[in-house]
């Protein structure tokens, strides 16, 4: 009896432990939670959506009040030139009757005069009150001539004072695109602050200004177009971080490393496909607060930043390899890239070009001494422009044609620019390496 019991219970055991593993292995209870995993995302989605929704409309708004200001003071600019004008016509017209009045008055006491035989006494008389009267009229005219001067000219005043402030607002307003990256900086604080901001600005906006954010670690993936903008984006961010904390932060190599720049180099290193624990977008965030503190460092005195040429040339050989990987891909010949590889190869080329075109344009601003001493400058404006000539291709359907083909191949168009900016890169580096 025993024994059967015992049986009879290690069969319900066995029963219910089959029973949790079937609910959880059913497809059901794995819907359930798909849905739910589908629904959070939208939620997210739709929030990320709505706040980019909200900040376009307020833009919009705001460009609508300067433009209701501006035309209502071009509005009160024409209600004045209409007053002056009424003004100036009514003042004639007095001063018109005033002198026909006159006249006639002359022509009756000159009648009066000869009738009665007056005496040469007194049409002298007459004749000298006349010029007095005239004398006035003239006075009277110059004044009416004056206040039309006055009031032309204070409407003239109002009217450039309205533009200028017009003017003035308008490039106040700021915009958030990769557009403002092209923009040259310019050095405001000690040298080094702008190269910084430069090195923030490209990663930045893929993070937390892009459409969905950061896309490589998406567990659903539309598109993998700006996943592999982003990746060359992170590409030249690593290579600058590596650069900027063993050679622009530091005089040699006996100085000691500057902690916010030694963690954010560590932190760029993490795989861009790391979903969690840690996430991808999570240590990137913590690697742009570590320059943002070497920024204020900067500014406080309190860190430098060195730009000998011993510091530069690293930076410059780095980019230089890296534009040298990106031309080996964009000139290999048609049929070596499937058509659904080329596009990956095209944009990670282009995000190469937008973060180091813009890093570039703050070196030219905060290293334009060392640069300079070789007679540089020139160079490395030229290796801007290309870079910017190569981020500015945007085609809509990225098509491996032929080179002598009706479709274009939109790799060997991105290629030329990258192969000029490499070019002039080296060209910078062999200047600058002559003088050590």
């Amino acid at each position: 009896m025993e024994d059967a019991k015992n049986a009879a219970n290690s069969g319900d055991a066995v029963k219910k432990k089959s029973f949790l593993i079937k609910i959880l292995i059913s497809k059901w209870f794995i819907l359930t939670v798909f849905i739910l995993c589908i629904s959070g995302y939208a939620a997210w989605w739709g929030m990320d959506w709505w706040a980019d929704f909200s900040a376009k409309r307020g833009e919009k708004n705001h460009e609508t009040l300067v433009a209701q200001k501006t035309d209502s003071g071009h509005d009160t600019l024409s209600v004045l030139e209409e007053a002056t004008h009424g003004a100036l016509t009514t003042d004639d017209a007095h001063s018109t009757h005033n002198a026909l009045n006159t006249h006639n008055a002359q022509n009756t006491h000159d009648a009066l005069a000869t009738h009665n035989a007056l005496t040469t006494h007194d049409t002298q008389a007459t004749h000298g009150s006349a010029m007095q009267q005239q004398d006035s009229h003239g006075t009277t005219g110059h004044a009416v001539e004056s206040q039309k001067d006055t009031a032309l000219h204070t409407t003239v005043k109002n009217k450039h004072v309205n533009e200028n402030k017009t003017v003035t607002h308008a490039s106040e307003t700021p915009a958030t695109d990769h557009g403002n990256a092209h923009a040259a900086p310019v050095r405001t604080g000690p040298r080094g602050v702008a190269f910084v901001e430069a090195c923030i600005q490209p990663l930045d906006y893929e993070l937390n200004h892009r459409f969905l954010g950061w896309r490589p670690n998406d567990i659903i993936r539309i598109a993998d177009n700006i996943k592999y903008l982003q990746l060359g984006v992170l590409e030249v961010t690593r290579r600058t971080a590596v650069a900027l904390a063993e050679n622009l932060s530091r005089t040699g190599s006996t100085d000691a490393y500057v902690p916010s720049l030694e963690y954010a180099m560590n932190s760029f290193m993490i795989k861009p496909t790391e979903l969690m624990f840690p996430s991808a977008e999570g240590k990137y965030q913590e690697g742009l607060d570590g320059w943002r503190n070497y920024q204020e460092m900067v500014l406080r005195g309190e860190a430098r930043f060195y730009r000998r040429v011993d510091n530069l040339v690293p930076l410059l050989k780095a980019y230089e390899s890296i534009l040298g990987s990106c031309d080996e891909n964009l000139v290999k010949k048609p049929g070596e890239l499937s058509t659904f590889k080329a596009d990956d190869v095209f944009y990670y080329a282009k995000g190469v070009a937008i973060a180091m075109g813009t890093i570039l344009g703050a070196v030219a601003v905060d290293c334009d001494d060392t640069i300079g001493s070789v007679q540089g400058m020139d160079v490395i404006h030229h290796a801007v422009e290309a870079l910017h000539h190569a981020s500015s291709l945007d085609p809509w359907i990225v098509f491996e044609g032929s080179p002598d083909g009706i479709l274009a191949n939109h790799r060997a168009n991105i290629a030329a620019p990258i192969s000029h900016a490499r070019f002039y890169l080296d060209v910078l580096s062999r200047s600058l390496t002559g003088n050590l």
